[in-house]
């Protein structure tokens, strides 16, 4: 994925069977064939991803995991491995989503291990980081991010992040019907670039692809001086092709 492109991508989450997911595909992809000015994406369901990839073979949409394991293959029941999404035809893959956080036990230290060995496996990785409403109200959210994203990317190197994607989901936003401002989206963006300043150097920092959600009717703008992601005229194009109107809802990069 481009570190400058703007990026938007649509996580279906536990949505669609391999005929839905496929036929989204064959809707959309005459729809979206002229848009080269942005990078378009879909996570999806394990299942529909080997369909899914070549549904879209030829086309400008990427296909990513929503989850991996850290090793190559072993005694891992119900896992699935980056060599399997990368032969399946995946591009990326979603780690530390809030949801896996949430109900699957997800930590800062797997997720490390996680995005480390897509990246080894050639998979860019979206790294997912938020805070919970409760977090919020207690001023935890720069504390709540700066924790995702310095302990998820810990041991990495300059090279390894170009293959990184932050998603800033603020959890107390997902399906409650509220939506982050571009005022407490920016803030959070700049939290991170300085962080990942501190970490990687300046020139990092200025290129990361630091994106955030987008409400499902894309009412939100884009952090202009940081996330350089979805403009208007990108947003209204993919909209209108479809996208927000399927059941994965289409946000502006992110895993939520």
């Amino acid at each position: 994925m481009s570190m400058r492109k703007p990026f938007i991508c649509g996580n279906w989450k536990m949505y669609k069977t391999v005929a839905e997911a496929v036929a989204f595909v064959d809707e959309v992809r005459a729809l979206v064939a002229g848009v080269d000015d942005v990078e378009i994406g879909i996570g999806a369901p394990a299942t529909a991803l080997k369909s899914l990839a070549d549904a879209a073979k030829g086309t400008n949409i990427l296909i990513g995991g929503e989850n991996c394991h850290w090793e190559k293959e072993g005694a891992f029941t119900g896992e699935i491995a980056p060599g399997m999404l990368v032969e399946a035809g995946c591009s990326f893959v979603i780690i530390g989503h809030s949801e896996r956080r949430q109900y699957f036990g997800e930590t800062n230290e797997s997720c490390n291990r996680k995005a480390k060995a897509a990246i080894a496996n050639g998979l860019s990785v979206i790294l997912c980081c938020g805070e919970t409403l409760e977090e919020r109200e207690a001023g935890k959210t720069s504390d709540v991010v700066i924790d995702h994203v310095k302990n998820g990317l810990a041991g990495f190197s300059v090279e390894e992040m170009k293959s990184i994607v932050i998603a800033y989901e603020p959890v107390w936003a997902i399906g409650t019907g509220k939506v982050a401002t571009p005022e407490q989206a920016q803030e959070v963006h700049a939290v991170i670039r300085k962080l990942l300043a501190e970490m990687f150097g300046q020139a990092v920092a200025g290129d990361a692809h630091s994106v955030w959600r987008v409400g499902e009717a894309g009412e939100c703008e884009r952090d202009h001086g940081a996330a350089r992601c979805g403009r208007r005229a990108c947003r209204r194009r993919v909209a209108e092709a479809g996208f927000f109107r399927q059941a994965g809802q289409l946000r502006h990069l992110t895993a939520i």
